[in-house]
């Protein structure tokens, strides 16, 4: 393997793994807000 193909392979595996932090911490936060509202939020509990 070339040292190019060395380059783009590891550009697109950090690429992938940036990514799929951001996804991740997004559905965290994402979690944490739902969790969040549920307990302010009288609604929820009026429905349930």
């Amino acid at each position: 393997m070339t040292q190019h193909w060395w380059h783009v392979v590891i550009s697109w595996a950090l690429a992938a793994f940036g990514f799929g932090a951001m996804a991740a911490l997004a559905a965290r936060r994402h979690a944490a807000a739902k969790r969040r509202l549920a307990l302010l939020g009288p609604r929820e509990r009026r429905q349930g």
